[in-house]
């Protein structure tokens, strides 16, 4: 049975195969998603904005404009940059998975899918960006030198000028600073950012570490690495 919750939720597929657009549809609409399709990759801008997803299921390998090309307008649009992105992919090595995640994907599974774990992943998606934190009710805002998180504004700046992020950046961040001082490992980052067992590739962690410290630019010193074990943020002043 669908919850409010799933029954609030927009969810837009992308696929040139019509066969995978059809079961995603079916799919998404029994779990209680309002789903819109598209087959056609060069009208997903123009449907994103009339839509307004919550989630975009994105296949990679599609004619004229593939997967990659599309996640980068996304995350390049004011007002779409925000949306979790899965990727739905018949290419699922390790450095693919690491390709798509550099885009800015917040999930990654492949072709042939079963449909349910894609039901239990987009819910375990939703519910990770939507969960409190440790320490999130006593702080709405944090700060570690002149990094300042929002948490109500999901809203980053540094040095007053802000930052775009991901959901997925956005969570990761929060995460370490809410933490500060105290050593995550790779593993746990991966428990508690991507809600994926221990054992899936943890170079998934230092991909969007890297990104983070991009964006911070000067002040990605906040963030260090703890040879062999994982990552902390320190109060860089």
């Amino acid at each position: 049975m669908a919850t409010i919750a799933q029954m609030e939720k927009k969810v837009l597929v992308v696929d040139d195969e019509p066969d995978v657009t059809e079961l995603l549809d079916y799919k998404l609409r029994q779990e209680g998603y309002d789903v819109s399709v598209i087959n056609d990759p060069l009208l997903i801008m123009g449907e994103a904005r009339q839509f307004h997803p919550d989630l975009v299921i994105l296949d990679i390998m599609m004619p004229e404009l593939n997967g990659i090309q599309i996640c980068r307008m996304l995350r390049s649009d004011p007002i779409m940059k925000g949306i979790p992105i899965i990727f739905l992919t018949a290419r699922g090595e390790p450095d693919d998975r690491i390709k798509g995640f550099e885009t800015g994907a917040d999930d990654y599974i492949c072709k042939p899918f079963d449909s349910r774990e894609l039901m239990l992943r987009i819910q375990a998606l939703f519910k990770r960006l939507q969960r409190p934190s440790e320490g999130e009710e006593e702080a709405k805002t944090l700060v570690i030198g002149r990094v300042v998180i929002d948490i109500d504004k999901h809203r980053l700046t540094v040095a007053g000028n802000e930052i775009d992020l991901t959901a997925t950046e956005f969570k990761l961040l929060r995460l370490l600073v809410e933490r500060k001082g105290r050593v995550q490992s790779r593993e746990n980052l991966l428990v508690n950012v991507w809600n994926y067992e221990a054992d899936i590739e943890t170079r998934t962690v230092d991909t969007h570490i890297r990104r983070l410290r991009e964006k911070l630019g000067p002040d990605a010193s906040v963030i260090q690495t703890v040879r062999g074990v994982g990552y902390r943020v320190v109060d860089d002043n």
